[in-house]
C-alpha cells in the first residue's frame, strides 16, 4: 500500500492542479453553494444520486416580512421508488408564476430589484421545465454567470459511475483529471480519506463559516437563505460577503 500511494503521490506531482466539487443541484442554493463552485474548476452535479424528500434539491428558503418562506418546486415522486435526482420530474408549470410573483412580492423594495429581476424573470416567465435537473442547472449557470463564476459544470453521467460511496467519488475525479478533491464538511461523516490518498488526489473540506452580514430586508438576518436573497439587496457588492471578494458582478444600478 505504501509503494502504490507513493506512485500516486509521485504522478500526483507531475500533473498540472485541478479542483473538482462533486455535489447534487439545488433549487436557487444559498452562497456557500455559489463560493464552493467558485472554488474548483470544475464541478460535477451528482444528480445519479437518490432524490430525498424535504431536501435542497427542489425547494429553498427566502426572506419576507415573517422571517423566511420556503419556495417548493412540485414534483412527481413515484411511491416508494427510489429515484434519482435526473429522473424526478417536475409536476407542472403553475408553480412557476407563483414564485415569482412571491419573489417580486418580498424583493420589490430591495435595492438592487430591477436589475436582477430582469436578469431572472424570464427562466420563470419565459420558459418551461419538465425535469427538475433541468431546472436547477439552468438557474446555478445564470447566478454563476452574473456573480463571475466561470467553472466548468458537468453532470455525473457523463463519467462512469461505480458503487460505493467515497468508490464513486474518486471514480469521477479520476475521470476529471482532478488532483484536489474540495467537498462540503457533511461528508466527513462518511468519505474515506485513503481512497483519495491512493488515488494522488488530494481531500480537502470546504469551510462555510465565517461570512459576514449583509443588509437584508425583514428582520432578523438570515445566513441560509437563497443566494438571491444577496443578489437583490447587495448586487455589485455582493462579492464582499462572499469567499472570493476579487469577483465582480456583472450588473450595476446607477
Amino acid at each position: 500500500m505504501q509503494t502504490i500511494v507513493a506512485q500516486s503521490i509521485e504522478n500526483l506531482s507531475s500533473r498540472p492542479a485541478k479542483k473538482v466539487a462533486i455535489v447534487q443541484s439545488c433549487y436557487i442554493p444559498w452562497k456557500g453553494y455559489f463560493d464552493l463552485i467558485g472554488s474548483v474548476d470544475e464541478f460535477v452535479l451528482f444528480d445519479d444520486m437518490q432524490y430525498t424528500r424535504r431536501d435542497w434539491r427542489n425547494r429553498n428558503l427566502i426572506k419576507n416580512p415573517q422571517g423566511t418562506a420556503w419556495l417548493t418546486v412540485p414534483v412527481k415522486v413515484k411511491g416508494k421508488y427510489h429515484q434519482t435526482i435526473r429522473e424526478t420530474e417536475i409536476d407542472g408549470n403553475r408553480w412557476q408564476s407563483d414564485h415569482w410573483k412571491t419573489i417580486c412580492q418580498n424583493y420589490k423594495r430591495s435595492p438592487y430589484f430591477e436589475p436582477i429581476s430582469t436578469l431572472l424573470e424570464p427562466y420563470y416567465l419565459e420558459r418551461e421545465y419538465t425535469s427538475l435537473s433541468e431546472l436547477n442547472r439552468a438557474l446555478t449557470e445564470v447566478i454563476c454567470q452574473q456573480l463571475g463564476i466561470r467553472t466548468t459544470l458537468k453532470w455525473s453521467w457523463e463519467y462512469e459511475n461505480c458503487e460505493g460511496k467515497s468508490e464513486r467519488l474518486v471514480h469521477l475525479c479520476e475521470q476529471a483529471g482532478a488532483t484536489i478533491y474540495i467537498s462540503g464538511p457533511a461528508a466527513r461523516d462518511y468519505i474515506d480519506p485513503l481512497l483519495f490518498e491512493a488515488a494522488g488526489i488530494e481531500l480537502q473540506f470546504f469551510d462555510y463559516t465565517g461570512y459576514s452580514e449583509y443588509p437584508q430586508l425583514w428582520g432578523e438576518f438570515q445566513h441560509g437563505v437563497s443566494v438571491i436573497d444577496l443578489l437583490f439587496n447587495c448586487g455589485d457588492d455582493a462579492s464582499k460577503y462572499m469567499k472570493f471578494p476579487s469577483r465582480k458582478l456583472r450588473t450595476k444600478i446607477d
